[in-house]
Protein backbone atom coordinates (compact mmCIF):
# COMPACT_ATOMS: atom_id res chain seq x y z
CA UNK A 1 0.00 0.00 0.00
CA UNK A 2 1.43 3.27 -0.88
CA UNK A 3 2.13 5.59 1.55
CA UNK A 4 -0.17 8.47 2.41
CA UNK A 5 1.09 11.96 1.62
CA UNK A 6 0.04 15.20 3.79
CA UNK A 7 1.15 18.51 3.14
CA UNK A 8 0.50 21.61 5.36
CA UNK A 9 0.56 24.88 4.25
CA UNK A 10 0.71 26.75 7.44
CA UNK A 11 2.98 29.31 9.47
CA UNK A 12 4.05 31.13 12.64
CA UNK A 13 5.59 34.27 13.33
CA UNK A 14 5.42 37.07 16.14
CA UNK A 15 2.65 38.29 14.63
CA UNK A 16 0.49 35.43 13.91
CA UNK A 17 1.61 33.70 16.83
CA UNK A 18 1.92 29.64 17.13
CA UNK A 19 -1.87 28.46 17.12
CA UNK A 20 -1.73 27.40 13.55
CA UNK A 21 1.06 25.14 13.29
CA UNK A 22 0.84 23.86 16.63
CA UNK A 23 -2.68 22.49 15.72
CA UNK A 24 -1.40 21.44 12.29
CA UNK A 25 1.17 19.57 14.16
CA UNK A 26 -0.67 18.08 16.53
CA UNK A 27 -2.81 16.44 13.19
CA UNK A 28 0.43 15.88 11.40
CA UNK A 29 1.79 13.60 14.45
CA UNK A 30 -1.09 11.38 14.80
CA UNK A 31 -1.61 10.94 10.65
CA UNK A 32 2.32 9.99 11.28
CA UNK A 33 1.49 7.41 13.78
CA UNK A 34 -1.18 5.75 10.89
CA UNK A 35 1.35 5.63 8.61
CA UNK A 36 1.25 8.85 6.91
CA UNK A 37 4.41 11.01 5.36
CA UNK A 38 3.98 14.56 6.27
CA UNK A 39 5.70 17.87 5.09
CA UNK A 40 4.93 21.74 6.03
CA UNK A 41 5.44 24.43 3.77
CA UNK A 42 6.17 27.20 5.82
CA UNK A 43 7.17 31.05 5.56
CA UNK A 44 10.54 31.87 7.10
CA UNK A 45 8.77 34.84 9.22
CA UNK A 46 10.46 36.05 12.33
CA UNK A 47 9.21 34.02 14.98
CA UNK A 48 8.75 31.06 12.86
CA UNK A 49 8.37 27.15 14.24
CA UNK A 50 10.75 25.02 11.43
CA UNK A 51 12.76 24.17 13.84
CA UNK A 52 9.92 22.73 16.18
CA UNK A 53 8.59 20.67 13.23
CA UNK A 54 11.99 19.65 12.07
CA UNK A 55 12.23 18.30 15.38
CA UNK A 56 9.08 16.44 15.16
CA UNK A 57 10.25 14.26 12.31
CA UNK A 58 7.95 15.79 9.40
CA UNK A 59 10.11 17.92 6.40
CA UNK A 60 9.97 21.15 6.10
CA UNK A 61 9.75 23.56 2.56
CA UNK A 62 10.80 26.76 3.90
CA UNK A 63 9.56 29.86 1.75
CA UNK A 64 11.55 32.90 1.77
CA UNK A 65 10.36 35.60 4.80
CA UNK A 66 8.86 37.71 1.39
CA UNK A 67 8.35 36.57 -2.02
CA UNK A 68 11.17 37.50 -4.27
CA UNK A 69 10.54 41.03 -6.21
CA UNK A 70 6.89 40.82 -3.76
CA UNK A 71 7.87 44.91 -2.99
CA UNK A 72 4.97 46.92 -1.92
CA UNK A 73 2.66 43.87 -2.79
CA UNK A 74 3.61 42.32 0.22
CA UNK A 75 0.43 41.46 2.13
CA UNK A 76 -1.85 42.59 -0.64
CA UNK A 77 -3.46 41.10 -3.48
CA UNK A 78 -2.89 41.72 -7.35
CA UNK A 79 -5.51 44.01 -9.14
CA UNK A 80 -7.92 40.79 -10.08
CA UNK A 81 -8.02 39.14 -6.27
CA UNK A 82 -9.69 40.59 -3.37
CA UNK A 83 -8.00 41.84 -0.05
CA UNK A 84 -8.77 39.48 2.72
CA UNK A 85 -8.66 41.18 6.40
CA UNK A 86 -5.54 38.95 7.39
CA UNK A 87 -3.84 39.17 3.92
CA UNK A 88 -0.73 41.29 5.43
CA UNK A 89 0.30 38.06 7.71
CA UNK A 90 1.60 35.97 4.53
CA UNK A 91 4.09 38.55 3.76
CA UNK A 92 3.45 38.40 -0.02
CA UNK A 93 0.38 38.04 -2.39
CA UNK A 94 -1.64 35.16 -2.74
CA UNK A 95 -0.72 34.45 -6.11
CA UNK A 96 3.39 34.65 -5.65
CA UNK A 97 2.58 32.07 -2.27
CA UNK A 98 0.57 29.68 -4.74
CA UNK A 99 3.45 29.72 -7.48
CA UNK A 100 6.00 29.28 -4.62
CA UNK A 101 4.34 26.27 -3.36
CA UNK A 102 2.98 25.18 -6.66
CA UNK A 103 6.89 23.86 -7.15
CA UNK A 104 6.92 22.07 -4.12
CA UNK A 105 3.38 20.21 -4.51
CA UNK A 106 4.22 19.16 -8.18
CA UNK A 107 6.78 16.86 -6.90
CA UNK A 108 4.66 15.75 -3.80
CA UNK A 109 0.98 15.72 -5.26
CA UNK A 110 -0.09 15.29 -1.67
CA UNK A 111 -2.98 13.35 -0.78
CA UNK A 112 -4.42 15.86 0.95
CA UNK A 113 -3.43 19.63 1.47
CA UNK A 114 -4.31 20.99 4.50
CA UNK A 115 -4.10 24.57 4.99
CA UNK A 116 -4.17 26.61 8.11
CA UNK A 117 -3.81 30.55 7.66
CA UNK A 118 -6.48 33.42 7.66
CA UNK A 119 -4.64 35.37 4.47
CA UNK A 120 -5.58 32.70 1.87
CA UNK A 121 -8.74 31.59 0.25
CA UNK A 122 -10.30 29.89 -2.35
CA UNK A 123 -8.35 31.90 -5.08
CA UNK A 124 -5.42 30.90 -3.26
CA UNK A 125 -6.77 27.22 -3.49
CA UNK A 126 -7.67 27.02 -7.19
CA UNK A 127 -4.05 27.79 -8.50
CA UNK A 128 -2.73 24.73 -7.14
CA UNK A 129 -5.95 22.82 -7.63
CA UNK A 130 -3.57 20.60 -10.51
CA UNK A 131 -1.15 19.98 -7.27
CA UNK A 132 -3.50 17.96 -4.75
CA UNK A 133 -5.83 15.36 -4.90
CA UNK A 134 -8.05 16.64 -2.00
CA UNK A 135 -8.01 20.03 0.35
CA UNK A 136 -8.45 20.35 4.02
CA UNK A 137 -8.94 24.03 5.56
CA UNK A 138 -8.73 24.65 8.73
CA UNK A 139 -10.77 27.81 9.93
CA UNK A 140 -12.32 29.73 13.01
CA UNK A 141 -12.98 32.78 11.21
CA UNK A 142 -15.56 32.26 8.37
CA UNK A 143 -14.68 35.38 6.86
CA UNK A 144 -14.29 33.82 3.15
CA UNK A 145 -14.25 31.56 0.31
CA UNK A 146 -12.88 27.96 -0.20
CA UNK A 147 -12.73 25.45 -2.59
CA UNK A 148 -12.07 22.68 -0.42
CA UNK A 149 -13.60 19.01 0.02
CA UNK A 150 -13.22 19.14 3.93
CA UNK A 151 -13.66 21.83 6.58
CA UNK A 152 -12.75 22.42 10.35
CA UNK A 153 -13.78 24.80 12.63
CA UNK A 154 -13.01 23.71 16.18
CA UNK A 155 -14.99 26.71 17.41
CA UNK A 156 -17.89 25.83 20.45
CA UNK A 157 -20.99 26.21 18.74
CA UNK A 158 -19.85 26.74 15.10
CA UNK A 159 -22.38 26.01 12.73
CA UNK A 160 -22.13 23.82 9.79
CA UNK A 161 -24.88 26.56 8.24
CA UNK A 162 -22.43 29.34 9.21
CA UNK A 163 -20.06 27.93 6.12
CA UNK A 164 -22.81 26.41 3.29
CA UNK A 165 -22.32 29.63 1.49
CA UNK A 166 -18.70 29.81 1.67
CA UNK A 167 -17.60 26.28 0.49
CA UNK A 168 -18.95 23.99 -2.42
CA UNK A 169 -22.51 22.02 -2.20
CA UNK A 170 -20.19 18.50 -1.53
CA UNK A 171 -17.56 19.93 0.98
CA UNK A 172 -17.90 17.81 4.11
CA UNK A 173 -18.09 20.33 7.18
CA UNK A 174 -16.49 19.53 11.00
CA UNK A 175 -18.02 22.78 13.25
CA UNK A 176 -17.48 22.42 17.02
CA UNK A 177 -15.56 21.84 19.64
CA UNK A 178 -15.93 18.42 19.89
CA UNK A 179 -13.36 18.51 16.72
CA UNK A 180 -10.97 20.21 18.58
CA UNK A 181 -7.18 19.42 17.39
CA UNK A 182 -5.47 18.32 20.85
CA UNK A 183 -2.71 16.22 21.56
CA UNK A 184 -3.28 12.85 22.90
CA UNK A 185 -1.92 13.02 26.24
CA UNK A 186 -5.11 15.41 27.00
CA UNK A 187 -7.48 13.05 26.80
CA UNK A 188 -5.32 10.80 28.96
CA UNK A 189 -4.77 12.87 31.64
CA UNK A 190 -8.77 14.47 31.41
CA UNK A 191 -10.12 11.21 34.55
CA UNK A 192 -7.41 12.55 36.72
CA UNK A 193 -7.59 16.11 36.16
CA UNK A 194 -11.48 15.43 36.43
CA UNK A 195 -11.16 13.72 40.07
CA UNK A 196 -8.76 16.27 41.82
CA UNK A 197 -11.58 18.82 40.96
CA UNK A 198 -13.78 16.61 42.98
CA UNK A 199 -12.93 19.95 45.93
CA UNK A 200 -11.44 23.01 44.68
CA UNK A 201 -8.97 24.70 46.22
CA UNK A 202 -6.71 27.61 44.41
CA UNK A 203 -2.96 26.73 45.14
CA UNK A 204 -1.78 26.73 41.71
CA UNK A 205 -2.05 29.33 39.33
CA UNK A 206 -1.51 29.01 35.68
CA UNK A 207 -0.80 31.68 33.04
CA UNK A 208 -0.82 31.05 29.55
CA UNK A 209 -0.70 33.84 26.78
CA UNK A 210 0.49 31.71 23.94
CA UNK A 211 3.87 30.58 22.23
CA UNK A 212 4.77 33.95 21.29
CA UNK A 213 2.78 37.32 23.69
CA UNK A 214 4.21 39.90 21.12
CA UNK A 215 2.27 42.39 23.39
CA UNK A 216 3.96 41.24 26.84
CA UNK A 217 0.13 40.16 28.34
CA UNK A 218 1.89 37.97 31.12
CA UNK A 219 3.76 40.86 32.12
CA UNK A 220 0.33 42.64 32.32
CA UNK A 221 -1.14 40.15 34.30
CA UNK A 222 1.89 39.56 36.81
CA UNK A 223 1.83 43.16 37.67
CA UNK A 224 -1.83 43.13 38.09
CA UNK A 225 -2.07 40.16 40.40
CA UNK A 226 1.04 41.96 42.62
CA UNK A 227 -2.08 43.29 44.41
CA UNK A 228 -4.48 40.76 44.20
CA UNK A 229 -5.71 38.81 46.98
CA UNK A 230 -4.25 35.69 46.07
CA UNK A 231 -4.39 32.39 49.03
CA UNK A 232 -1.23 32.71 51.10
CA UNK A 233 -0.38 29.50 49.53
CA UNK A 234 -0.87 30.33 46.41
CA UNK A 235 2.25 29.81 43.46
CA UNK A 236 2.37 30.86 40.15
CA UNK A 237 3.31 29.40 37.03
CA UNK A 238 3.82 31.52 33.71
CA UNK A 239 4.36 29.71 30.48
CA UNK A 240 6.12 31.02 27.68
CA UNK A 241 7.20 30.03 23.95
CA UNK A 242 11.22 30.15 22.88
CA UNK A 243 10.83 32.95 20.67
CA UNK A 244 8.46 35.18 23.10
CA UNK A 245 9.99 38.64 22.73
CA UNK A 246 9.62 39.31 26.54
CA UNK A 247 10.64 36.57 27.76
CA UNK A 248 13.37 38.20 30.09
CA UNK A 249 11.29 40.85 31.28
CA UNK A 250 8.93 38.72 32.84
CA UNK A 251 11.59 36.35 33.68
CA UNK A 252 12.93 39.20 36.25
CA UNK A 253 9.41 40.46 36.85
CA UNK A 254 8.51 37.17 38.19
CA UNK A 255 11.28 37.31 41.00
CA UNK A 256 9.82 40.13 42.27
CA UNK A 257 6.26 38.73 42.64
CA UNK A 258 4.63 38.42 46.47
CA UNK A 259 4.50 34.89 45.72
CA UNK A 260 6.25 32.23 44.30
CA UNK A 261 6.54 32.62 40.29
CA UNK A 262 7.93 30.16 38.23
CA UNK A 263 8.36 30.94 34.29
CA UNK A 264 8.54 27.96 32.37
CA UNK A 265 9.74 28.11 28.76
CA UNK A 266 9.00 25.77 25.61
CA UNK A 267 6.94 23.01 28.38
CA UNK A 268 6.37 19.54 26.65
CA UNK A 269 4.03 18.69 29.31
CA UNK A 270 1.44 21.22 28.96
CA UNK A 271 -1.21 18.72 30.08
CA UNK A 272 0.26 17.73 33.16
CA UNK A 273 0.92 21.17 34.07
CA UNK A 274 -2.78 21.84 33.57
CA UNK A 275 -4.45 19.10 35.28
CA UNK A 276 -1.82 19.79 38.19
CA UNK A 277 -3.19 23.84 38.33
CA UNK A 278 -6.44 24.73 40.09
CA UNK A 279 -7.25 27.96 37.74
CA UNK A 280 -5.84 29.85 34.64
CA UNK A 281 -5.40 33.16 33.26
CA UNK A 282 -4.93 32.31 29.18
CA UNK A 283 -5.82 33.44 25.80
CA UNK A 284 -8.29 32.31 23.78
CA UNK A 285 -8.08 29.58 21.03
CA UNK A 286 -6.60 26.08 21.40
CA UNK A 287 -5.56 26.36 24.73
CA UNK A 288 -8.94 27.21 25.51
CA UNK A 289 -9.69 23.72 24.15
CA UNK A 290 -6.89 22.25 26.29
CA UNK A 291 -8.04 23.80 29.21
CA UNK A 292 -12.07 22.50 28.66
CA UNK A 293 -11.01 19.14 28.17
CA UNK A 294 -9.09 19.15 32.08
CA UNK A 295 -11.98 20.87 33.49
CA UNK A 296 -9.39 23.64 34.59
CA UNK A 297 -11.43 26.62 35.30
CA UNK A 298 -9.98 29.54 33.64
CA UNK A 299 -10.04 33.81 33.42
CA UNK A 300 -9.36 33.69 29.31
CA UNK A 301 -8.01 36.82 27.79
CA UNK A 302 -9.62 38.24 24.32
CA UNK A 303 -5.70 38.77 22.75
CA UNK A 304 -7.32 39.38 19.36
CA UNK A 305 -10.44 40.59 17.77
CA UNK A 306 -10.81 36.86 16.10
CA UNK A 307 -10.94 35.24 19.24
CA UNK A 308 -13.34 37.64 20.53
CA UNK A 309 -16.42 34.89 19.31
CA UNK A 310 -14.77 31.86 20.59
CA UNK A 311 -14.81 33.31 24.28
CA UNK A 312 -17.78 34.91 24.36
CA UNK A 313 -19.50 31.17 23.61
CA UNK A 314 -17.63 29.81 26.52
CA UNK A 315 -18.68 32.32 28.73
CA UNK A 316 -22.30 32.31 27.93
CA UNK A 317 -21.62 28.48 28.90
CA UNK A 318 -20.24 29.49 32.27
CA UNK A 319 -16.92 27.26 31.22
CA UNK A 320 -14.40 30.76 31.83
CA UNK A 321 -14.69 34.57 32.47
CA UNK A 322 -13.37 36.49 30.13
CA UNK A 323 -10.97 40.04 29.70
CA UNK A 324 -9.99 42.14 26.92
CA UNK A 325 -6.05 42.94 27.45
CA UNK A 326 -7.48 46.48 26.60
CA UNK A 327 -9.07 46.87 30.25
CA UNK A 328 -7.34 48.05 32.87
CA UNK A 329 -6.01 45.17 34.16
CA UNK A 330 -5.49 45.74 37.74
CA UNK A 331 -9.18 46.58 38.28
CA UNK A 332 -10.39 43.72 35.97
CA UNK A 333 -8.27 40.44 37.02
CA UNK A 334 -8.73 41.66 41.07
CA UNK A 335 -12.66 41.42 40.17
CA UNK A 336 -12.50 38.46 38.18
CA UNK A 337 -10.72 36.55 40.64
CA UNK A 338 -12.69 37.13 43.76
CA UNK A 339 -15.21 35.94 41.65
CA UNK A 340 -13.54 32.90 40.78
CA UNK A 341 -11.61 32.00 43.22
CA UNK A 342 -14.10 29.91 46.19
CA UNK A 343 -14.41 26.69 45.82
CA UNK A 344 -18.29 27.21 44.28
CA UNK A 345 -17.17 29.20 41.51
CA UNK A 346 -14.31 27.02 40.56
CA UNK A 347 -16.60 23.96 40.89
CA UNK A 348 -19.04 25.38 38.82
CA UNK A 349 -16.78 26.30 35.70
CA UNK A 350 -14.53 23.19 35.74
CA UNK A 351 -18.40 21.23 35.14
CA UNK A 352 -19.46 23.71 32.26
CA UNK A 353 -15.75 23.23 31.06
CA UNK A 354 -15.70 19.80 30.47
CA UNK A 355 -18.70 19.65 28.73
CA UNK A 356 -17.30 21.58 26.00
CA UNK A 357 -15.16 19.03 24.61
CA UNK A 358 -13.34 15.61 25.52
CA UNK A 359 -10.27 15.89 23.79
CA UNK A 360 -11.37 13.64 20.93
CA UNK A 361 -10.87 15.54 18.14
CA UNK A 362 -7.54 14.75 16.50
CA UNK A 363 -9.10 11.17 16.50
CA UNK A 364 -12.12 12.17 14.68
CA UNK A 365 -10.59 14.23 12.04
CA UNK A 366 -7.35 11.29 11.80
CA UNK A 367 -10.38 9.07 10.95
CA UNK A 368 -12.16 11.23 8.30
CA UNK A 369 -8.71 11.74 6.32
CA UNK A 370 -7.98 8.53 6.13
CA UNK A 371 -11.24 7.23 5.25
CA UNK A 372 -11.93 9.57 2.44
CA UNK A 373 -8.54 9.07 1.39
CA UNK A 374 -9.36 5.06 1.04
CA UNK A 375 -12.74 6.04 -0.83
CA UNK A 376 -10.93 8.06 -3.52
CA UNK A 377 -7.90 6.06 -3.90
CA UNK A 378 -5.41 8.16 -7.10
CA UNK A 379 -6.40 6.84 -10.27
CA UNK A 380 -10.52 7.37 -9.66
CA UNK A 381 -12.30 10.06 -10.97
CA UNK A 382 -12.83 11.70 -7.52
CA UNK A 383 -8.74 10.89 -6.58
CA UNK A 384 -7.78 13.24 -8.65
CA UNK A 385 -5.00 10.84 -9.57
Amino acid sequence: MTTMQIAFRTDASLQIGTGHVMRCLTLADALTKRGAYCHFICREHPGNLIGLIRSKGHVVHPLPPSAAGAGSLAGEQTATLPKLAHSHLLGTNQTEDAEACATILADLHPDWLIVDHYALDASWERMLTPHYRKLMVIDDLADRLHVCDLLLDQTFRRTPEEYRTAVPADCRLLCGSQYALLRPEFAALRPYSLQRRSQPVLRHLLITMGGVDNDNTTGRVLLALRTCPLPADCRITAVMGVTAPWLDDVRRQAQDMPCPTTVLVGVSDMAQLMADSDLAIGAAGTTAWERCCLGLPALTAIIAENQRTGAIALYNANATRIFCIADDLHETIGEHLLEAMSPVALSRMSSAAREITTGAGTSLITEELLNANEYNPPGTPDGKG
